[in-house]
């Protein structure tokens, strides 16, 4: 029997075999695990068989959550770590070495931006280019390309990159291509569906729900061929071809970095994401009925979401994505402060968060943007009146009430 996702998440755990009965897997905070026999022992380091060596590199909690986010994205396997921004950054250090070139989208969370200024000082290549249209990535390929990485949906403006394209160029190519699914998570869309390699979550968001646990994670689809990836280091092409990225991942990002995901958080995640799809749905719901509510705003310059006609890539989302997502942003006409509209907020959060149960807003341009500079946000199309909105699974009616008077009290003003 095919059962639905939602009814899978739930009983993922127990799936697996639980101690002593329990329906959610326990809290594992041990740091180091023994064994009777010292070849047992030697054989779980070496890789020879299955075991905890050390709580750095994962314990049976966080292993839990891995096989859930593993069940969600139809993947092979799965690492967690500490942040999504771990997650990134460990699996590019693992599987990247000086003079390799990588393309990335150039609407990435502020972060993700950064973290590719810090690589090419480490002796990478980046080439930034509009995602949206593959012939962009296309022209920015180089015989020492290893690596394409790109947003499902970016963040904060909201464009929809040209998923299938690209997965196009990569697979006949031998190209890693990595495709961070944070924004639309397991439930709207899986990657593997465009020739993904790696997804990436920043479990933090839409997959905790909660806003009370950091985690990331990467998954492999089991569609790249790591035998003919040249990067992989001798001692970790043992057993199956398909599960040696992960384990370089593994050894080189996450036991080397130092990027662990805690057992507790590690739990709190997994727990969240049992009512994921219930989650998504609303707040899909909410995004849009605000999005059209802001589309009627004499104040309001702009709306960027995908669920709307008026989107670039609204044709693209749909076919692409079971829904929309929960994150939109808007622009503010000149003369009106994007501080005084959020101030006007009683419901929404001034917040930097995103994919929390509650409605989370700020100005773009003066937070998470500001570091990078004027120049920079232009490049990224981030206006300086930007301000991101993340819907949470409040009633609808209160949160476009809430839009409506704030609005209402600065045109009176």
């Amino acid at each position: 029997m095919t059962r639905d996702l939602s009814t899978r998440i739930l009983h993922a755990d127990r799936a697996a075999g639980i101690e002593h009965g329990a329906t959610h897997k326990p809290l594992h905070v041990a740091t180091g695990y023994g064994y009777e026999r010292t070849a047992d022992l030697v054989s779980v380091f070496q890789g020879e068989k299955s075991g905890y060596v050390y709580g750095r590199q994962g314990n049976p909690t966080t292993a839990a959550l891995e096989a859930k986010v593993t069940l969600m994205e139809e993947a092979v396997g799965t690492v967690s770590f500490a942040t999504g921004m771990a997650a990134i950054v460990s699996t590019m250090m693992a599987l990247l070495k000086a003079g390799d070139h990588v393309v990335a989208s150039r609407f990435l969370f502020g972060n993700t931006a950064s973290w590719f200024n810090t690589l090419q000082q480490m002796g990478c290549e980046a080439t930034l280019v509009d995602a949206t249209d593959a012939k962009n990535v296309e022209q920015a390929l180089r015989p020492n390309t290893r690596m394409v990485f790109t947003e499902t949906i970016a963040n904060p403006r909201t464009q929809v990159a040209d998923l299938e394209g690209i997965g196009k160029l990569c697979t006949p190519r031998g190209i890693v291509y990595i495709v961070d699914n944070t924004l639309t998570t397991p439930h709207l869309f899986r990657p593997k569906a465009v020739g993904a390699s790696l997804v990436i979550h920043s479990l933090s968001k839409g997959i905790c729900g909660h806003g009370n646990a950091l985690g990331g994670s990467v998954s492999d689809t089991g569609l790249f061929d790591w035998d003919k990836y040249p990067n992989l280091l001798p001692v970790y092409r043992k057993g199956p071809p398909t599960a040696w990225g992960l384990l370089q991942i593994r050894k080189k990002g996450l036991r080397d970095l130092g990027g662990t995901l805690s057992a507790e958080h590690g739990h709190r995640i997994a727990t969240g994401a049992e009512t994921l799809t219930l989650r998504m749905d609303r707040t899909c719901a909410n995004a849009l009925a605000v999005a059209q509510c802001l589309e009627k705003q004499p104040l309001v310059s702009k709306v960027h979401y995908p669920g709307l006609a008026s989107h670039a890539q609204h044709e693209r989302a749909g076919k692409l994505f079971g829904g929309f997502g929960g994150l939109l942003s808007f622009e503010t006409v000149d003369g009106c402060d994007p501080n005084d509209v959020l101030d006007a907020l009683q419901l929404v959060i001034k917040s930097s968060h995103l994919g929390d149960n509650r409605t989370l807003a700020l100005p773009a341009a003066r937070t998470i943007f500001w570091e990078m500079g004027q120049e920079m946000r232009q490049s990224m199309d981030i206006a300086e009146s930007l301000i991101r909105v993340s819907l949470g699974i409040e009633a609808t009616a209160d949160l476009v009430a809430d839009f409506e008077q704030a609005f209402a009290k600065l045109t009176k003003k």
